[in-house]
């Protein structure tokens, strides 16, 4: 379900290609969607980039934000009824596709069809498909190796391989990130052991920063991954045990981290540029709320971090 639903909001993208400003072609075969590489792209590719990350089962929206509070003007708003398969089959960036001439962490449902993460497994969220949708965030456009690797990983012909691709420095790939908080957080929650199958609902909602100069790749990740951890809110409807809920709110929070306090290009050029060595428990959202449908209580925690977003998205 995942890959065929994406692969529909895939054609209609490439249909739309020119007018979004975005660029559709062909690498040994596989069906690639440039949105940030050799063209501009646009606000409008970024939403459907992330939406496609999401295995459209999500709606992405720019919506305003308080500059005071959020250093930004613009915002990007997420709401979904179906969030482990969106979050986590799909969007969740689990697959480092690596060749001898290519790297780039792989989103998308592309990831449920190749099966191989644990928390896909655990969660019973691996899927058979036809033709599979992937995004990828690189500054370098796809290889041939690479469209052999995801094509023989997922189990599909190249000719059936779709990619969007675009980097962290393009408008586009700044707004598919920024639109990854809900993810975050059930992920985080998932490391929790917290039983994730019980949230019904979610939105997130993240500031949308400045994009980076050309080939600034770690301002670029460094500012998408601040309005995240310094910035966004998530809010999940959950049908769950309080005591449950209670257990692990306040650990939800990026706050809850050693890592945390710092810009995130800081913190990446502190362990060497190595996302490896970065504590997990950093990647999720600045503020959690948690409405709980069996008893009616809400569970809050975290805090927006102006003074951090600010000197990042200015520097």
């Amino acid at each position: 379900m995942f890959n065929l639903l994406a692969c529909k909001l895939f054609d209609h993208l490439c249909r739309n290609a020119a007018r979004q400003r975005m660029m559709a072609s062909t690498v040994a075969g596989a069906s690639v969607l440039d949105a940030g590489i050799h063209t501009a792209g646009s606000l409008a590719a970024g939403i459907g980039l992330a939406r496609l990350c999401l295995g459209d089962l999500a709606d992405v929206v720019i919506v305003p934000a308080d500059s005071a509070t959020f250093a930004s003007p613009n915002a990007i708003f997420v709401q979904t009824d179906h969030p482990i398969g969106a979050g986590l089959a799909c969007q969740y960036a689990g697959w480092p596709v690596a060749t001898d001439d290519f790297f780039a962490m792989g989103s998308g449902p592309m990831r449920a069809a190749r099966g191989r993460e644990p928390m896909l497994v655990d969660l019973q969220l691996i899927e058979t498909a036809d033709q599979v949708v992937g995004v990828l965030e690189s500054d370098k456009m796809l290889t041939t190796s690479a469209v052999g690797l995801i094509a023989k990983d997922c189990g599909v012909p190249a000719a059936n391989v779709q990619i969007a691709i675009a980097p962290s420095t393009s408008i586009a790939g700044s707004v598919q990130v920024v639109a990854r908080s809900i993810e975050t957080a059930l992920h985080k929650l998932h490391a929790l052991e917290f039983d994730v199958r019980s949230v019904v609902s979610a939105t997130g909602h993240a500031p949308l920063p400045p994009p980076a100069r050309p080939s600034d790749t770690v301002t670029g990740i460094g500012r998408t991954n601040d309005a995240i951890l310094y910035g966004a809110t998530v809010t999940l409807w959950v049908d769950h045990d309080d005591d449950a809920v209670n257990a692990v709110a306040n650990a939800v929070p990026s706050s809850h981290s050693s890592d945390h306090g710092r810009p995130f290009a800081e913190i990446f050029k502190a362990y060497d540029y190595d996302f490896y060595k970065v504590d997990p428990f950093l990647f999720s959202p600045a503020v959690i709320a948690i409405h709980n449908l069996r008893s009616g209580r809400t569970f809050r925690a975290g805090s927006i971090e102006t003074s951090i977003l600010l000197r990042s998205f200015q520097s």
